[in-house]
């Protein structure tokens, strides 16, 4: 039920190989299992949830970071091992330990991720059993199979590539995501996995991947959910030996990312859950960022207007309820509103040229913008989400059962 096309094509990342596997966690016979290889000499930078109840994996992870660089990530979907006290430390441990001794490094070198139901043991066995299974498998271009082997209620993979010249060498980037439910960021409410076969220092990336977070997995939201899971994992190698260590390399690497990462992040939005409208909330002209973005946040996270907008229903006094309940200090009397191009409000009152054909019309398109002009400065943000159907309470009543 996604919205809009998807592309699929990608390019492989010199020094990284994957591979899917289907151990039974999930229905017989899906692929529930992948596994990343880094070249040795990789750096990896993260950025994790901010949930207090952050998974056994997302512990172990942050643990094994701090010692030494990432050679391998083991990814296992329909358990998420969280709320899952030591025992699931654990269990996420034995994982590592038994990917260690296959592969010869250290437990330390392996991260752990999950996702799945909440508050379940981990079926270690299977993981452990399949992990022989999937060290002969690993494929420098087995992306998509990695795509679909950490899906859960995504209808489809997420995958996003990119290829530059930087200082007259070709690098490449390239990366997945799943998403779809219990969707807002505190970073970051998904899981996403990005390689590239740059020459940077660990420190570097992890600013790099800071900064092009917040432009993008922590600017979309499904049903305002923070997960426990969320973690967000940027891989370089350094096989190009291309540095973007300098400022002119650093610029034209970040723009690469940040476009990528925008890619994905909107790529869980047109895939989130029961999702029939893909919609863009544009808060400019504000005198703090901040302002800007708890409007966005206020309109794209309102289960009244995520309705509306599910039944193509230009109710613009929805778009002004959650533009008053924000907790922010603006002028109400300066506000234009638009869906579109149409403009629903001038100075804070109904537009003396708007007619409800003319907001039903675009309403009804599967690609909404609504656009909030607060007229008091030059600040703007944009948050991306989705309308709320039927089919979203469907899904999430049924998601266990």
């Amino acid at each position: 039920m996604a919205v809009g096309e998807a592309n699929f094509d990608f390019h492989v990342v010199p020094g990284v190989r994957m591979a899917a596997f289907a151990c039974g966690i999930k229905s017989e016979g899906v692929d529930d299992l992948v596994m990343y290889e880094f070249v040795e000499g990789s750096v990896t930078a993260a950025v994790f949830t901010k949930n207090l109840f952050a998974a056994a994996p997302v512990e172990v992870g942050r643990r094994h970071l701090k010692q030494i660089s990432a050679r391998y990530f083991i990814v296992n979907s329909g358990n998420a091992n969280a709320a899952t006290g030591d025992e699931g430390i654990a269990d996420s441990l034995n994982c590592c330990k038994t990917l260690s001794q296959l592969a010869g490094v250290r437990p330390e070198e392996i991260i752990p991720f999950s996702t799945g139901v909440i508050g379940e043991r981990l079926p270690v066995s299977r993981i452990t059993d399949a992990l022989h299974d999937l060290l002969p498998r690993l494929q420098e271009n087995n992306w998509l199979e990695a795509a679909r082997g950490i899906m859960t209620t995504d209808t489809r993979p997420k995958i996003a590539s990119r290829q530059k010249e930087i200082l007259g060498k070709k690098i490449t980037i390239t990366g997945i995501a799943k998403g779809a439910g219990m969707i807002q960021p505190n970073m970051a409410t998904m899981l996403s996995y990005i390689a590239t076969d740059v020459s940077v220092s660990r420190n570097t990336l992890q600013e790099l991947l800071e900064q092009a977070v917040n432009k993008s997995f922590n600017r979309i939201t499904v049903d305002s959910d923070t997960s426990t899971n969320d973690s967000c994992m940027l891989t370089a190698t350094g096989v190009s030996g291309v540095s973007v260590e300098d400022s002119e390399g650093r610029v034209e690497f970040y723009q690469l990312l940040e476009e990528l990462m925008i890619e994905l992040a909107q790529g869980i939005i047109r895939d989130a859950e029961g999702a029939t409208k893909f919609v863009a909330v544009r808060v400019i002209n504000g005198v703090k960022q901040e302002s800007c973005l708890s409007i966005a946040y206020a309109i794209a996270n309102s289960p009244l207007m995520k309705t509306a907008i599910f039944a193509g229903d230009a109710n613009w006094g929805r778009i002004v309820m959650a533009i008053g309940k924000a907790p922010v200090d603006i002028d109400i009397s300066k506000l234009d509103v638009y869906i579109g191009d149409v403009r629903l409000m001038t100075d804070g009152t109904r537009d003396p040229g708007y007619e409800e054909s003319m907001g039903a019309e675009v309403m009804s398109a599967d690609e909404i913008t609504i656009t909030v002009d607060l007229k008091s400065g030059d600040y703007e943000e944009t948050v991306w989400t989705s309308d709320l159907s039927h089919e979203y309470v469907r899904i999430n009543a049924e998601y266990r059962t």
